[in-house]
């Protein structure tokens, strides 16, 4: 059987993202669901369809795909009463594994290069927490917890590189526009979902080809068990 093309799969990606944004504008809610929750798993296909370099980067980038992949799922089988809780878990497992996998470039990072540019990411979080903080309520410790978390994933990414930067600008986007469509209605506005989604399947691509490009790929000619003793 054919190997799958790195290409093909990330045309896949963009073509499944396109159809998910155009099933929003739509209203087809049947297939936006679907479309949303096979993203994750699109990606990871291309992602591998790469050969990225075996290691930990690229196991936890992985399980950051996963986790994310379980936020995107998770609220469409729990009552609607925790539905943004169940999402609000799965993301934040995948921040988690996102800084881990973005760790070991953190000399790269804002961080250790310019520690004052991490000053922006900290002032758009707390001003984000600030405004969530009235309609968040009983919420509000989580808000906060993931408003650090995604902060600093988001200055971690700027270790690998430009699109790690700018795949962590666009999830902080795209998450607080859901926190503030959730704790603060009088901020929503038309096409909100629509922008949400396309900042979001942006950012995981963006993120994605950060990692390959700041931790390699493996040579094509690399016997695959070799592979496997270097992981």
């Amino acid at each position: 059987m054919p190997t799958l093309r790195a290409p093909v799969a990330w045309a896949a990606y963009a073509l499944l993202a396109l159809v998910h944004l155009v099933a929003i504008v739509l209203g087809a809610d049947a297939l936006a669901s679907v479309t949303q929750v096979l993203l994750m798993p699109v990606l990871a296909i291309a992602f591998l369809a790469e050969r990225p370099s075996p290691g930990r980067p690229r196991a936890l980038f992985l399980a950051g795909l996963f986790f994310s992949w379980v936020g995107d799922s998770l609220p469409r089988v729990t009552p609607e009463s925790v539905d943004f809780v169940a999402m609000l878990g799965g993301f934040l497992l995948a921040q988690l594994a996102y800084i881990a996998a973005f760790w070991p470039a953190r000399g790269g990072s804002v961080a250790r290069r310019s520690p004052l540019l991490v000053l922006p990411y900290i002032g758009y979080a707390a001003a984000l927490i600030a405004l969530c903080a009235k309609g968040a309520g009983a919420l509000w410790p989580a808000v906060v917890v993931y408003g650090a978390v995604l902060a600093t994933m988001a200055v971690l990414a700027t270790g690998v590189g430009m699109l790690g930067t700018l795949g962590g600008i666009l999830f902080m986007l795209s998450d607080s526009l859901i926190a503030l469509g959730t704790f603060v209605p009088a901020s929503d506005f038309p096409g909100r979902s629509v922008v949400i989604m396309a900042t979001y399947a942006a950012a995981q691509a963006l993120l994605a080809l950060g990692v390959l490009r700041r931790f390699g790929v493996a040579p094509a000619a690399a016997p695959v068990r070799s592979a496997a003793v270097s992981g």
